[in-house]
């Protein structure tokens, strides 16, 4: 796996899941979008991941942050990929919610900072 996989394994875990430049015309709610980069050791990015879901209650999209939350832990979580590793950590603010143009949709934008540990 590399380190373009690593990331959507990542996120896939917590549910249906796109990379935010190749998300599906109608996708079925809920599901998450984020942003895929890729770096080598000794520089960290911020990322963004988005969590969706089109109801009037923001529960849906808020246990899924939780959910998010709980396996990054305040140490940050580890991905192992064929060259190396990515540290996955949260950053501020962690979560966010946000409105969209369609009033029935449920969004929370997560921040999460990446290193990858690798020399490619």
């Amino acid at each position: 796996m590399d380190k373009w996989q690593a990331l959507q394994s990542f996120w896939s875990r917590f549910g249906k899941t796109y990379d935010e430049s190749t998300v599906e015309d109608n996708p079925t709610f809920p599901y998450i979008t984020y942003e895929a980069a890729g770096d080598s050791i000794g520089s960290q990015t911020i990322l963004r991941a988005s969590v969706w879901d089109r109801s009037r209650s923001w529960k849906t999209v808020t246990d899924i942050t939780e959910e998010i939350s709980k396996t990054i832990t305040m140490g940050g979580i580890t991905i192992p990929f064929e060259s190396g590793i990515i540290w996955i950590k949260r950053s501020t603010p962690f979560a966010q919610r946000l409105t969209d143009e369609d009033d029935s949709i449920r969004r929370i934008n997560i921040n999460v900072e990446v290193e990858f540990i690798s020399a490619d």
